[in-house]
């Protein structure tokens, strides 16, 4: 009898998320950006927010929590109950980069979500300030050598992707920069427009207004291939920065035990609006490359983030909140 009876609670219970996944969705869903408005991943989630809204006929809301290099937003949307009604527009910052650097973090970026696709990935671009005497890579590297220690780079943070993309640099090109975390982009964007910082390697909707301008100037780009946006950078291999490429990317991400049939609804919404027009003009306008996948090919590509980032952080030695 006793076998019989869990046999029909899980019956019970099968049918239950079954019948839940079918009714999907009933009401709005939540999708958290850790990121302030304005930004390259928030410009996306709103793009892929509004599609998925008119594919569901139910409002998709984006939720800004910002802060801690996202590690906030991910830390709720990881904390949120596992229904498909909330879901994360996670990046490289807070799924394999702060992790590694803040050990008290409170969540597992593999174990505490299910991917679900890939969005897209960002250029990162090398950028200096005009004042500053370098108009390649390899006028940057020798200025450095000569002076080790001497020129400031500005980051959105201690442990953000603008702040390890530059400690991946020093380490290929065997240099030493002085580090200027900021609270954000914004902020380090701008001080770097001002002059008081003289390099930095932000992502490239944050420095392209300025870049077109000429306040800044752009020496290479991270991308394993030259961007249509900036046709005449090089890229940080062909200014002799080998085995040096680094994006910023997107993906959306639920927590963990939300049902597969949920998942798997979303996953074909998500596809579907990455191959819509509307969509891709969004994603073009700010440098960057739908990269739908499947959920394996998601998680199986946030574990190698994790394993590049770690070798990053602890050559670099860079480390936060004990």
């Amino acid at each position: 009898m006793k076998v019989v009876r869990v046999a029909s609670i899980a019956c019970l219970v099968l049918w239950s998320v079954t019948a839940a996944a079918q009714g999907y969705p009933e009401k709005a869903i939540r999708m958290i950006v850790p990121f302030p408005a304005g930004g390259g991943s928030d410009t996306a989630g709103r793009a892929i927010a509004q599609r998925l809204a008119e594919r569901f006929g139910q409002p998709v809301v984006v939720e800004n929590r910002v802060g801690a290099a996202g590690s906030i937003g991910a830390d709720h949307a990881a904390r949120a109950p596992a229904d498909g009604y909330t879901i994360l527009l996670g990046s490289t910052s807070e799924l394999t980069q702060y992790p590694l650097v803040n050990r008290q973090i409170r969540y597992d970026p593999v174990h505490d979500f299910v991917p679900i696709s890939m969005v897209g990935t960002i250029p990162l671009v090398l950028v200096v300030h005009s004042s500053l005497p370098a108009n390649s890579v390899a006028d940057l590297i020798r200025l450095a050598r000569a002076r080790p220690g001497d020129i400031d780079f500005g980051s959105a943070g201690v442990g953000a992707t603008t702040h390890l993309a530059v400690e991946h640099f020093m380490l290929v090109a065997k240099i030493k920069l002085r580090h200027v975390p900021y609270k954000g982009s914004p902020q380090a964007t701008a001080d770097l427009v001002a002059g008081h910082v003289q390099m930095a390697i932000p992502t490239m909707p944050a420095a392209l207004p300025f870049i077109e301008t000429r306040r800044i100037r752009a020496l290479a780009v991270t991308t394993a291939e030259r961007t249509a946006v900036l046709p005449d950078v090089p890229t940080m291999q062909e200014a002799g920065v080998k085995g040096y490429v680094n994006v910023l990317w997107a993906g959306v991400l639920a927590p963990k035990g939300t049902p597969d049939a949920i998942v798997k609804r979303l996953h074909s919404e998500i596809v579907s609006a990455l191959q819509s027009e509307g969509v891709r003009k969004v994603l073009a306008a700010r440098g960057a490359t739908p990269k739908p996948s499947t959920p394996e090919e998601f998680a199986a590509f946030i574990k190698a983030e994790l394993d590049k980032w770690s070798q990053v952080v602890k050559q670099a030695k860079v480390s936060i909140g004990g």
